[in-house]
């Protein structure tokens, strides 16, 4: 089992969920997160003011994946939600060693 997690701009979250359902793959925890990297901060105006943002509001993706659902998984991420821009995102992958369903005590792919 792996858990992906990934850093998304806000706007795409709706077209990505449709399309995970779609392929089967449901569940995902989601947070509010700010940050930035190498487009360090972006410069937005606010009643005729230039100011700087530095720290740019993005959500937080996680998501328990069978190892067979890892690669669509992350296709589907790439296919909705890539610009070409910078700041579209990245994608990380961890492996989990056990997972348990507390309503059933199932315990590792079972419980995904």
């Amino acid at each position: 089992m792996k858990m992906l997690t990934a850093i998304i701009r806000p706007e795409g979250l709706n077209l990505l969920k449709e399309a995970l359902q779609e392929e089967g793959i449901h569940g995902m925890t989601i947070s509010e997160v700010r940050g930035f990297g190498r487009q360090l901060g972006k410069k937005e105006i606010f009643r005729g003011v230039e100011y700087l943002v530095e720290f740019i509001p993005k959500l937080k993706i996680e998501i328990l994946l069978k190892d067979n659902d890892v690669e669509k998984t992350i296709d589907l991420f790439v296919k909705n939600l890539k610009t070409g821009e910078i700041g579209d995102g990245k994608i990380f992958i961890y492996p989990v060693d056990d997972v348990v369903r507390i309503s059933s005590c199932e315990r590792g792919e079972k419980a995904v």
